[in-house]
């Protein structure tokens, strides 16, 4: 039954793609043909770990190429949530005029550690310009594709090979102060909206019978149905690098420092341990990509978002559900160590190691959302988010290079993992796909 235009222009955002991807209307030009190639694929995160399954199932010789063992980085300290509503930026409108106060502002989630502004400057100027509503209706509208399927498409990656067990559903809720609090928020919920994740609200005394252990503070929750999480980040990439070597995958220990190029191609990668011949690369190494970009001729505007975390280890007291606590700009997730209360944007650069203001204020913003939260230790985490200056990933070939990227994904990685790295594998092995890639393309900054 043909669908009428009409109709299709008022389905929201989401399921106006599903449509597109499911036809056969527009196809992606096989610009390399597929043989049997060796891949190797630079980054043992969700993103990276992700991308060798699907370049396995397609049946190229891979291998997984990081310093460290897979899934104890970036995608080991997230907040475990599968966010498909997670496509608004950061940079919303009236950004700039608030940010001065945000900083100054000894309760709210944003700090900076000053001596390294003058390097962020020029990041930063890219990245505020994007702080108005075309942009942020521009930027909302191109993630999507991105997080909009994100259970599916964990599911997709998972199931096949046993793992289906890390992945739990779950509803995903925001809880505020109050309903007025909520409306404050209403240019966000209205992008949410328009792509088809509307809330459910709870109020009064309903907040409290849907999750007991919240502070009386809280007297609204915003709920959103079918999202999910993963009770250990860190175990479950770990889990899948497992199956990766199942799948007679290889994985070699050791940092990237270069690429050997012929004619402009890939023909190799530089490491510490020694070269890696390949035909194809993938950079996949989050905010870390930024200098191997630079081997290839590119200074990519990428900057750490620096994020933290605590675990509340044998937590009582606390959700049983995920939740993002408005007022603090966290998400309390329960998992298998205990509670993990995760957020906080810093600025600080890769270098420097954990600053005591954004730990502190965690630990006060959990005890407030949760005043009966009890734990017999707690464990600290500093991670580094890749932040690009327009908030959208990098997905695509650097010209003829061979060189993949697959990086970028700022709070979004876990969220846009998988279906990233099912989309950089059909690039590299000539599946079709319905989206428009110049969207991501790594060398739109140019």
């Amino acid at each position: 039954m043909t669908i009428c235009k009409h109709f299709i222009d008022r389905l929201p955002i989401c399921e106006r793609l599903r449509q597109k991807e499911s036809s056969h209307a527009v196809a992606f030009t096989k610009t390399h043909p597929f043989m049997t190639r060796h891949v190797a694929v630079i980054g043992a995160g969700i993103v990276g770990v992700s991308t060798a399954i699907w370049l396995r199932r397609a049946g190229a010789d891979v291998t997984l190429i990081d310093r460290a063992a897979p899934g104890t980085g970036t995608s080991h300290g997230n907040a475990g949530i599968l966010a498909a509503c997670a496509m608004v930026p950061v940079t919303s409108p009236g950004l700039v005029r608030k940010a001065p106060g945000m900083l100054m502002d000894s309760d709210f989630p944003l700090f900076m550690r000053w001596g390294h502004l003058p390097r962020l400057l020029p990041w930063l100027r890219k990245y505020l310009g994007n702080a108005n509503d075309s942009d942020t209706r521009r930027i909302a509208t191109r993630l999507i594709p991105i997080t909009s399927d994100s259970v599916e498409q964990h599911k997709s990656l998972c199931t096949d090979l046993g793992l289906s067990d890390w992945v739990t559903d779950s509803d995903y809720c925001f809880a505020y102060r109050s309903r007025a609090n909520f409306d404050a928020e209403s240019y966000t919920w209205e992008l949410r909206r328009d792509a088809g994740f509307t809330p459910e609200l709870i109020e009064g005394k309903a907040v409290h019978e849907y999750e007991p252990n919240l502070s009386p503070d809280i007297t609204c929750i915003a709920c959103m149905q079918n999202h999910g999480f993963i009770r250990d980040p860190g175990g479950y990439v770990a889990a899948l690098a497992q199956a990766f070597l199942g799948m007679e995958g290889r994985i070699h220990t050791a940092e990237v420092k270069d690429f050997d190029l012929t004619d402009g191609a890939v023909t190799a990668v530089q490491t510490t341990a020694g070269n890696v011949p390949c035909d194809d690369v993938v950079l996949a190494t989050g905010v870390w990509s930024k200098p191997l970009m630079k081997k290839l001729g590119l200074n990519v505007p990428l900057e750490s978002e620096r994020g933290y975390h605590i675990v509340f280890e044998n937590a009582s007291g606390g959700p049983t559900r995920p939740m993002m606590i408005a007022s603090g700009k966290f998400v309390a997730t329960p998992m298998v160590q205990g509670l993990r209360c995760a957020g906080v944007v810093e600025f600080g650069g890769l270098e420097r190691g954990p600053s005591k203001g954004p730990l502190a204020l965690l630990r006060r913003q959990a005890a407030a959302a949760f005043p009966h939260l009890k734990a017999t230790r707690e464990i600290e985490w500093l991670g580094h988010r890749p932040a690009p200056s327009d908030s959208l990933p990098l997905i695509g070939e650097v010209g003829q290079s061979r060189v993949f990227t697959a990086f970028g994904h700022h709070h979004i990685g876990l969220t846009g993992g998988p279906k990233t790295g099912r989309l950089v594998a059909g690039l590299i092995t000539g599946q079709p796909t319905n989206l428009d890639m110049t969207t991501y393309h790594p060398q739109r900054f140019s």
